[in-house]
């Protein structure tokens, strides 16, 4: 496009400098012309172009975020499940039941992960400089770098990576939201 406009502008310039001076004006108004008739009928022309193709650039970059807009920002949350929950999820969908029964049992290796590391970060802190505000700020890394590196062991332990974690996820929540299950037997 820019480049269009460029190629169009030079070869104007060195029309300009061969003719006459009422064949510039001339040449002038017939290129401004041109240039009107090449734009969009939109009122800015290039500079909306531009807009619009950032604005879908910027879109289909943050499309992850149309899974968060179907679960948060409901009028009554969704119900608390259970691990019965899970069982009877496990018994009316088989394919994504077991995915989701692995997803909950990860979050006890983020918790074992996440107790160690803070336990030896904030213990080694308390060791060497004795101050509360450092103990506090240790034992949150701690807790942070620890519940990280458990989800990686529960990743590669239970071969989570091979399946679809949000898909399990979304079907469960449309099971909690709908409240029936036949629903989920004909999607």
């Amino acid at each position: 496009m820019f480049l269009d406009f460029l190629q169009r502008r030079l070869s104007f310039c060195i029309v300009l400098q061969n003719q006459q001076p009422t064949e510039a004006r001339e040449a002038i108004d017939r290129g401004t012309a041109a240039m009107a008739d090449s734009s969009d009928s939109s009122p800015m022309g290039f500079l909306w172009r531009h807009y619009e193709e950032v604005k879908e650039h910027w879109k289909s970059n943050f499309a992850f975020l149309d899974y968060y807009k179907k679960t948060l920002g409901r009028k009554e949350p969704l119900p608390k499940w259970t691990d019965a929950d899970v069982e009877e999820f496990i018994a009316a969908d088989p394919v994504y039941g077991p995915q989701l029964k692995a997803i909950r049992e990860s979050r006890k290796y983020a918790i074992g992960g996440a107790l160690l590391g803070a336990a030896h970060l904030g213990g080694v802190s308390l060791g060497y400089s004795k101050s509360p505000h450092g103990f506090v700020l240790a034992t949150a890394f701690g807790a942070l770098c620890g519940g990280v590196f458990g989800l990686e062991v529960a990743e590669h332990w239970g071969q989570l990576y091979k399946i679809d974690k949000q898909a399990a996820n979304l079907r469960k929540v449309k099971q909690l939201s709908s409240g029936a299950w036949h629903c989920l037997q004909n999607s």
